[in-house]
């Protein structure tokens, strides 16, 4: 007999039961199981008062952006209309079929009223307990940046006076960058594009380039988030929000800083591309006893040869202060360069021009010529031992590791968190925007890794190809033991890879 389903709707609904309904591999049930949303209340009681109407549990609030972000909804007015046709959502929201679901204006609100620093909170709260479940080892991490497309278009731009978009700046009360050259080391042609162009829908973001396969994109309002991310397990550590206009370097060691305040654990190897290896970064690493696995930076003439004698070819004599090039000429302290700070060693002209190796010591003409010069920077001995460090073995194989490992954290953020486009505009709400994918990035690791976390939800959790990174650490000791196996049997066949072979883990590593 067929049979034919009634659509008249029930009178009374007595038997639902949301906790029933919902299955019980829902990452949603180990998210709430793991995390913690109850201390919002203590946190932002401070805001409310005493009378009046009653508002929304923040508790509430703070789950209603998790979600926005964990499932990539594409506003809060989209969030609003999707929690009443998912039971999943209003069964970890804690709310039945009958209540009333907020207006799309309480997180709108409430991010005003709290401000960034609760969901900085928030963040640290994640990374905190990452520690205690022992996904963060601390001791080497990973540093890198990624641009993030500024709700403003390009029209919004107008360009005036340095003096008249200082004004506008302040008008808009626009918070300053820590992170910008100081003027008295700026070079005399540099003039920042931020200085003299605003824009009026958002006068935070500034036209930043994008690098694409060795080319530049045309220039957008952009902001740029800085992350720190760990070797053991990929937990984001450390973040920093922003202009776009901000060099990635610029941030290294407050990123490193804030990674020891959230973790509780001093870095021991900080690893960074081109863009890391400046020497004011290897200097301030070095001085605090920070190895540096980073790629020593183009624009220092000490480490980049041109066809002529490199600089570390002229040898240091400190008890005369003095260099020595490979003709055994001295070279002599003339002055000091505020750009590249550190004083500069100039030889005789008249020795230069007779020695017999000036063809392979500079490509001047003579005519006017002033000698061969050296700069010895602040921290010489500092940056000689990074420099060092950063071309060893090691120090090769992670920055091989980093383009996986933070590549992967970037692309899962983008692809599935609305990581590369601000859902909002100023400076503070994109912090809050980057607070909150990498927390919710931090607790899809921790139900992932956590010891409930190994079924069905963790991988539901992590559809993206991060996913082999998990598989990864959790076979770390038979990956080993295969790279051992592999590495045997090329050296019977490949002589050449006896000494060297690319490590099997690499393959294994998203």
């Amino acid at each position: 007999m067929m049979g034919i389903q009634t659509t008249q709707k029930d009178l009374f609904s007595y038997q639902v039961d949301l906790d029933r309904r919902v299955r019980q591999d829902n990452p949603l049930r180990a998210i709430r199981e793991k995390v913690d949303f109850a201390w919002v209340r203590a946190d932002v009681a401070h805001h409310y008062g005493n009378n009046g109407n009653e508002s929304v549990d923040p508790e509430v609030i703070l789950k209603l952006l998790f979600l926005l972000f964990l499932d990539n909804v594409k506003s809060e007015r989209e969030l609003m209309r999707i929690v009443p046709e998912r039971l999943d959502y209003l069964w970890f929201l804690g709310y039945g079929l009958d209540d009333e679901i907020p207006d799309h204006s309480v997180p709108t609100k409430a991010r005003v009223r709290w401000g960034r620093e609760t969901f900085e909170r928030f963040f640290v709260r994640t990374v905190a307990q990452c520690v205690e479940l022992g996904l963060v080892d601390g001791r080497k991490i990973y540093a890198d940046s990624s641009l993030i497309d500024a709700n403003a278009s390009n029209k919004s731009f107008v360009r005036t006076s340095p003096e008249l978009a200082g004004a506008l700046r302040a008008a808009y009360a626009v918070e300053e960058s820590k992170f910008e050259i100081p003027e008295e080391r700026r070079p005399h042609s540099y003039a920042p594009q931020n200085l003299t162009s605003l824009s009026l829908t958002d006068p935070d973001a500034t036209m930043a380039t994008k690098e694409l396969r060795g080319t530049y994109a045309i220039a957008k309002p952009r902001y740029k988030s800085h992350r720190v991310v760990d070797d053991q397990c990929g937990v984001v550590t450390a973040v920093e929000t922003t202009p776009g206009h901000i060099h990635d370097g610029a941030c290294l060691l407050a990123l490193t800083e804030q990674h020891h305040r959230t973790t509780g654990i001093g870095a021991q190897t900080v690893v960074g591309d081109q863009h890391y290896g400046t020497r004011e970064n290897i200097r301030g690493l070095q001085a605090q006893g920070i190895c540096t696995h980073m790629k020593v930076s183009h624009n220092t003439s000490l480490t980049t040869k041109t066809g002529i004698f490199h600089a570390s070819e002229f040898r240091y004599e400190s008890v005369s202060d003095t260099y020595l090039c490979p003709a055994n000429q001295p070279l002599t302290r003339r002055s000091y360069d505020r750009v590249q700070r550190g004083w500069i060693y100039r030889a005789q002209a008249t020795a230069c021009r007779t020695c017999s190796l000036r063809s392979k010591c500079t490509t001047s003409p003579m005519k006017d010529y002033q000698g061969r010069s050296i700069v010895h920077p602040e921290g010489y001995e500092l940056l000689v031992k990074g420099w060092a460090q950063a071309r060893s073995a090691e120090a090769k194989r992670d920055l091989r590791h980093r383009m996986s490992l933070l590549e992967g954290s970037f692309g899962q953020a983008s692809q599935n968190h609305h990581f590369k486009r601000a859902r909002w505009r100023r400076l503070w709400r994109q912090r809050i925007q980057d607070h909150l994918i990498a927390a919710v990035q931090n607790v899809k690791k921790m139900v992932a890794y956590g010891p409930t976390g190994a079924g069905t939800a963790a991988a539901s959790l992590n559809p993206s190809p991060e996913t082999g990174s998990q598989t990864h650490v959790g076979h770390k000791t038979a990956l080993a033991e295969l790279e051992t196996i592999i590495r045997l049997f090329l050296s019977a066949f490949v002589p050449s890879l006896r000494t060297e072979c690319r490590p099997i883990a690499l393959f294994f590593n998203p």
